[in-house]
């Protein structure tokens, strides 16, 4: 069952023993928090400005974002560093398409990533590239299903900003990294309202995000890169054992 607005606040001020710390804590923490972004279900969550992209997707001599000027006549030649990268593109387009396997993403691997801080007036960011960006706020939720969504305008402007990982755990603590994507060249900008947090109720023993030995991102801080992804032998082993 989905908690409401009012049960949010409720939870943030009711202290649990029961939870980590020597007196507990509520079950849900929220910081910065302010009451004028909590809604009917959910709150408001907010992009910092820190982002990061895997440096193997971005093309030699092209930029990872634009910063935005208002009123500005903008053209493919500012996605690249000088005039001399820009007629390399013109010239040999398939260096510059994302569907070239020099891009390559390899989940196994560990990624080295650009990072940069987008500025206040905005940023224009690439309908190429998958961008690494975080929450504002930091949560720490306990005894209840945290997850995250998109707001209804964020979508209506074609901003993806999670790929199937806006589900936490009970027992989370930390910023949420964003995994945006436009449809678009789209301007985002710091502390913008990216998206919505919720909670839900659950049955069952508890198996806490923050003691379970496999979790990968509990304390995490900004955009985190993914940590690589296991190729878990043992399942294969059971298939076998299956035939």
């Amino acid at each position: 069952m989905q908690l409401s607005g009012p049960e949010i606040l409720r939870q943030m001020k009711l202290n649990n023993p029961g939870n980590p710390g020597e007196y507990g804590r509520p079950n849900i923490i929220i910081k910065p928090f302010d009451e004028r972004c909590l809604g009917s279900n959910s709150y408001d969550l907010h992009l910092s400005p820190m982002f990061k992209v895997y440096k193997d997707t971005v093309p030699y001599g092209m930029l990872p974002y634009i910063p935005y000027e208002p009123g500005k006549k903008y053209s493919m030649r500012d996605w690249f560093g000088n005039e001399a990268y820009y007629k390399d593109y013109i010239n040999k387009p398939f260096k510059y398409d994302f569907r070239n396997p020099n891009f390559l993403i390899d989940p196994t691997k560990e990624k080295e990533t650009i990072d940069f801080e987008i500025p206040e007036t905005g940023a224009i960011l690439n309908p190429q590239f998958g961008y690494l960006a975080s929450t504002v706020e930091y949560t720490e939720t306990y005894n209840l299903f945290p997850y995250i969504d998109g707001k209804s305008s964020i979508g209506r402007n074609f901003i993806l900003n999670h790929h199937t990982a806006g589900r936490g755990d009970d027992g989370f603590c930390g910023t949420w990294t964003l995994e945006i994507r436009v449809l678009h060249p789209t301007v985002v900008y710091p502390f913008m309202r990216i998206g919505q947090i919720y909670y839900d109720e659950f049955r069952g023993e508890r198996k806490q995000y923050n003691k379970n030995s496999s979790s990968h991102y509990n304390g995490q801080q900004g955009p985190t890169p993914a940590a690589p992804v296991p190729v878990d032998s043992f399942i294969k082993d059971l298939v076998e054992k299956q035939r």
